[in-house]
């Protein structure tokens, strides 16, 4: 007898729990129901049912993860990729071969051709445009004029990225075709993400029309673009121009159809989430004239009687700090989902290969267990005195990982300057007309925001 042969055997490991289902559902829709009558409220109630929970929609299982600390280890575990009723309802929009929806080696390819239109030391060239087209975007009101926000927000985010990222300067008619579009689109979306009836929406209904027709406008937008840029010969140091030049793994140029996905994938959920962000800031701005003030008095204190400058950004600590605590409590990008490649084991539960995973920053970044007062506008939460004490991945508004949007210093450059400038100029009341409402779609904004500008 060897000491091998009397050695204990090792005690099996212990068997993975399944979630537990989220109670409410109704027969054929599941869950779906209340995630298109109150998807806000409901997603933020699952986590007193469990740190994963279980959902119905139709006939598939998603597993919703609810936790700061498990949304980052969702992002950056090789054991889950893009895809999700999310990802499959935006393919119409972005399709499949863009960075947006891509996977694996191709993604990986394709976030080289991209990064280095958004290093640090890159977007500095990027200051005289935005700034350009922050004092375009306050130029253009008179006093008292009734400002219709979306339209407003949409022409500047759409001029921005298309001016740095594309060089464009075709861009105010197509800003508007932009941003009506994608109101239709984004909403039509969100339905065919939460109730999967794939074959009604096929139906000739009035609705159905409408979203088709609103789609078919946004791809032949991105098709004048690229062919505008092939006619004219020109080959600026520019985004579109390294797409146009870019080669595969093969080192043959890339597909016609992954050009015109890259362009759909940099312009319209950029646009979409930035115009959506810029909303928000104009309604906090108006909701709370204390901080439009004192975001007034920092622009004053830092550049005196001049214009403020994409140079100054860096030094507005409290307007930065406004731009972020919007981003936390109206997200652009409230709801996220991502697909299991494998069987694995997140937070104590067996998630099956191939299953649907969704998380919200919209509850993750609301919930009174990692933020005091967590329903009140506090820019100040955002000092480094009081931050440091915020749990892991409890903001994360451009993700992380290998997900993390290429464009956040970018973004976040552009907002802040665009609410220096205006709170620097303007002050705002909303109109009777007006609806500041959350209108949800594949991303937040208000339903109708309405502002009288008024002259500080």
């Amino acid at each position: 007898m060897t000491l091998e042969s009397v050695k204990p055997e090792a005690p099996e490991a212990p068997q993975l729990r399944n979630p537990p289902l989220a109670g409410g559902g109704i027969p054929v829709l599941g869950h779906g129901w209340k995630l298109a009558r109150d998807p806000l409220g409901f997603l933020a109630r699952l986590r007193d049912h469990g740190d994963i929970v279980r959902l119905k929609l139709g006939p598939k299982t998603v597993y919703a993860v609810t936790t700061p600390a498990l949304t980052g280890e969702l992002a950056l575990s090789p054991d889950y990729e893009i895809g999700g009723p999310l990802w499959e309802s935006l393919e119409g929009l972005l399709g499949k071969h863009g960075v947006a929806t891509a996977n694996g080696p191709t993604h990986r390819r394709q976030r080289r051709t991209i990064q280095p239109a958004f290093r640090l030391d890159i977007i500095p060239e990027y200051g005289p445009i935005m700034e350009e087209e922050a004092r375009a975007f306050t130029e253009r009101w008179q006093p008292g004029e009734i400002i219709d926000c979306t339209s407003e927000a949409f022409r500047v985010a759409v001029r921005i990225a298309a001016r740095c990222l594309l060089r464009g300067h075709y861009m105010d008619e197509r800003a508007e075709r932009l941003s009506i579009a994608l109101a239709t689109v984004f909403r039509g979306m969100y339905r065919r993400m939460v109730i999967p009836a794939g074959p009604l929406y096929r139906l000739p209904l009035p609705a159905n029309r409408k979203f088709d027709r609103a789609l078919a406008d946004l791809h032949l937008l991105v098709d004048e673009i690229v062919a505008e840029r092939r006619a004219s010969g020109q080959k600026p140091d520019d985004l579109l121009t390294a797409l146009l030049e870019a080669k595969d793994d093969n080192g043959d140029p890339i597909t016609e159809q992954e050009i015109h996905d890259q362009v759909v994938a940099i312009l319209t959920p950029g646009s979409e989430t930035i115009a959506s962000t810029i909303m928000w800031l104009l309604q906090v701005l108006t909701e709370h004239p204390e901080h439009a003030a004192r975001v007034c008095a920092e622009v004053e204190s830092v550049t005196g009687d001049r214009t403020v400058a994409f140079d100054d950004v860096r030094k507005l600590s409290h307007t930065n700090n406004v731009v972020v605590e919007a981003m936390r409590l109206r997200p652009a990008v409230w709801i996220l989902t991502r697909r299991a490649v494998t069987e694995t084991e997140l937070g104590g539960y067996r998630i099956p290969a191939g299953a649907d995973i969704v998380y919200s920053p919209y509850a993750i970044q609301r919930d009174p267990r990692s933020y005091a007062e967590h329903l009140e506008f506090d820019p100040d939460r955002w000092l480094p005195e009081r931050s440091q004490d915020l749990p892991k991945y409890a903001m994360r508004p451009f993700s992380l990982g290998n997900r993390k949007c290429p464009s956040d210093h970018f973004s976040m450059a552009q907002l802040t300057l665009i609410t220096a400038t205006v709170a620097g100029k303007w002050r705002f009341e909303q109109v009777s007309e007006s609806n500041d409402a959350t209108r949800v779609g594949i991303t937040l904004r208000p339903h109708r925001l309405l502002l009288k500008a008024i002259p500080r």
